[in-house]
């Protein structure tokens, strides 16, 4: 007579915890999130800036293939010129104090990027008098992509300031005051915590290196450890193994010393989580993960430098920059770790954890992969420019 309602309880719990796992990624699936690149130079009371917008995601916002074949010619993109910047400039807001900022578009670029072809607006502004700051608003794409972002380098005689907009993140101030080397560096080490925390795929490839930390895998199946300290020690050795491997990288990348295509950085790291999920579900690489933390680290690495060379690393403190997005970085990750293994610790006895967590949260994760993979190898949204 008892038994019955213990099983349901797990069975809901199991089906929580999947949710749980599922929820931050439903948008996800969608497709590969898009990025716009927002340079804005502030001289005086004048505003100017360039925007470069991805075709295929104002393919799907505003429509610019006319003929539905697939592909976009410089005569549709022009026939569109005007509607790309009411489109665009309708989604972003320049304020100096209690008065607008106003953007008008002076020119009509095509740019190509890593990832494919580049709308790139140019426009200008002025403001009623030379700003002490200026709040940004930022709404490209939000309403059908939450996961978008705007990548902002604002340029001032202060110095370069950097941002990234988010769904969540669509307003922001910047103080145009010259900023001391600390600020700078605070500056950079908080987008590295921003990163790494939005970053979904980095963040299901540590998780599933995680997953089995609690475990050993004894008899063809996964047993519980029984003292938290190899659970701890192994938790060290993936984190720190993943930590060097992609500090080289992205020290490398951004530096402009190594350079890799920005698909096959992405598919690569899709590919490095489905199978970091597979070996929880069916483990080949058991007592070595940290090799795998390592290996595929190198990739991730290249991954984080897009976004920071995006960004725009300023040349006067380059180094300070590069230091402080790192260690940001690696902020993100020791909150992640700190949340998640005393959490794992408790629960690893429960068929929550090995069943529902471990089975099929890997399983889940290894979907998404797949999904993201395909994505990103084939470019499913991908339309060429002619």
């Amino acid at each position: 007579m008892n038994r019955l309602p213990r099983i349901n309880l797990n069975l809901v719990a199991v089906l929580l915890a999947l949710l749980a796992l599922l929820a931050p990624l439903q948008s996800a699936l969608a497709h590969k999130p898009s990025d716009s690149y927002l340079a804005i130079s502030a001289k005086g009371a004048a505003i100017s800036g360039q925007w470069d917008i991805a075709l295929r995601d104002l393919e799907y916002a505003i429509g610019l293939d006319a003929d539905g074949n697939g592909e976009i010619t410089w005569g549709e993109v022009k026939a569109k010129h005007a509607d790309i910047a009411s489109y665009a400039l309708a989604r972003l807001a320049v304020r100096a104090g209690d008065s607008a900022c106003p953007l008008r578009a002076t020119a009509h670029l095509i740019d190509e990027h890593s990832d494919g072809a580049y709308a790139v607006l140019r426009f200008e502004g002025e403001c009623a008098r030379a700003p002490d700051a200026l709040d940004i608003r930022y709404g490209l794409f939000f309403d059908f992509d939450s996961q978008h972002k705007g990548l902002l380098r604002l340029e001032s005689e202060a110095g370069t300031l950097s941002g990234i907009f988010a769904a969540d993140r669509s307003e922001q101030r910047f103080e145009l005051h010259k900023r001391s080397a600390l600020e700078q560096f605070l500056n950079f080490g908080h987008e590295g915590v921003w990163h790494i925390w939005k970053g979904f795929d980095h963040v299901l490839f540590l998780l599933s290196l995680l997953l089995p930390a609690v475990l050993v895998f004894r008899r063809q199946r996964w047993e519980q450890v029984q003292d938290f300290r190899p659970a701890f020690w192994d938790v060290v050795r993936v984190v720190t193994s993943f930590t060097i491997a992609h500090s080289i990288t992205l020290s490398l990348a951004a530096l402009q010393i190594i350079w890799l295509p920005s698909r096959l950085v992405e598919s690569t790291i899709a590919f490095s989580v489905l199978l970091a999920a597979l070996n929880n579900i069916r483990p080949v690489v058991e007592g070595r993960r940290w090799m795998m933390a390592f290996a595929f680290g190198l990739i991730h690495g290249f991954g984080f430098a897009s976004v920071l060379t995006d960004l725009g690393l300023p040349r006067d403190s380059l180094l300070l920059a590069l230091v402080g997005f790192n260690l940001g970085v690696e902020a993100g990750q020791l909150v992640i770790v700190s949340v998640f293994l005393p959490l794992a610790f408790m629960l690893r006895s429960t068929p929550l954890y090995r069943r529902g967590l471990m089975h099929g949260g890997s399983l889940l994760i290894a979907l998404v992969a797949l999904i993201w993979m395909l994505e990103r190898i084939f470019d499913l949204r991908i339309i060429t420019l002619r």
